[in-house]
């Protein structure tokens, strides 16, 4: 059971939510700045852009800004989130990070040093190192954004386009973390955990990718686990039903949240991916052994509409045909 849970509230609550909202101004942009080319396989609707190397391995390059009210809150924490999320897109692709450079600006050096103090601690941690970047120094504001490299095999990718109906919607979240104390909507699983562990959560998806034991995927994201989801469906084309009462999670009670609020937060770790039946219980146990909690938690279908059930009760939260998150392809799909 879930306690004071309303599909009505939640679909509201994710709907409404900025983490979400925020999303909508990709799509103009990226018409704009869409470019064919022979060597790209996959790009915009992707966590990673997927450029061919040669035959059998591709290069995988993202970006990331970080929201200027996290640079507000907490400079720190801010660095250090600008290069956990460039790693999981890598992760979430199911490729290797290999190195990242940065673009910093700082109105005092304060914010400078807190920034890249956070920087230094996630690369450490995770072991890829930042190798370059630029400083714009005396701005009259704060902004931190990072870009990645990684590598994967082409055999072996995890695309966000290619669930396919009657698969299952896996979650999986590090439920062992805290409310992060600088920002309310950030649930802080990696800080307090050792190197080991880390890399260990970050390298599943890579195996996963390899054994080809999922079928399409993202990180979970700023707009939380229904609406990453969301953004994971607008690209397949294709819709889901998702059980609230299945979405892994901790005590709510014991951190003061509410389960509408938990939904809508970024997880310092968790992915959402799509899964064949036979290959659900596998998946949810590889999680499991580097101390994730992950649980199937709806079916995709075919109607291109993500809606939340709980106790016989359903409402929708998206539809993708007339109101897409990103709204990146007017036809829907991914872009290749």
């Amino acid at each position: 059971m879930v306690k004071d849970c309303s599909t009505d509230t939640v679909a509201q609550a994710v709907r409404e939510y900025e983490g979400v909202t925020r999303k909508r101004e990709i799509g103009d942009m990226i018409r704009a700045l869409r470019v064919d080319s022979p060597n790209v396989v996959a790009s915009f609707g992707e966590d990673a852009a997927v450029i061919r190397h040669n035959a059998e391995d591709a290069l995988l390059l993202a970006a990331d800004g970080i929201w200027s009210r996290l640079m507000e809150a907490d400079p720190f924490w801010a660095g250090y989130c600008a290069v956990l999320v460039n790693i999981h897109d890598i992760a979430a692709m199911g490729g290797r990070p290999v190195a990242m450079v940065d673009i910093l600006s700082a109105v005092n050096d304060q914010i400078r040093d807190e920034v890249v103090r956070g920087m230094v601690t996630a690369s450490s941690q995770f072991g890829v190192p930042i190798v370059g970047g630029h400083l714009h120094p005396d701005t009259p504001y704060s902004v931190v954004d990072v870009a990645i490299l990684g590598t994967a095999r082409m055999d072996d990718l995890i695309f966000s386009h290619t669930a396919k109906e009657g698969e299952i919607v896996v979650a999986a979240i590090d439920l062992d973390g805290r409310v992060h104390p600088s920002w309310w909507f950030n649930w802080d699983s990696v800080t307090m955990k050792s190197a080991e562990v880390v890399r260990a959560q970050i390298r599943v998806m890579e195996d996963l990718g390899r054994e080809h034991l999922v079928t399409a995927g993202k990180d979970i994201s700023n707009p939380g686990v229904i609406g990453t989801l969301g953004m994971l469906l607008e690209v397949s084309g294709k819709g889901a039903v998702v059980n609230l009462e299945s979405i892994p999670r901790p005590d709510l009670a014991v951190f003061g949240i509410s389960f509408e609020h938990w939904v809508r937060m970024y997880p310092g770790m968790g992915f959402i991916l799509t899964v064949k039946p036979e290959n659900v219980d596998e998946v949810c146990r590889r999680f499991a052994d580097v101390g994730m909690a992950a649980a199937a938690i709806g079916e995709v279908n075919g109607d291109r509409r993500l809606t939340v059930r709980y106790l016989g009760r359903e409402t929708q939260v998206f539809d993708l045909d007339r109101d897409g998150i990103m709204r990146i392809f007017a036809g829907g799909g991914g872009c290749r």
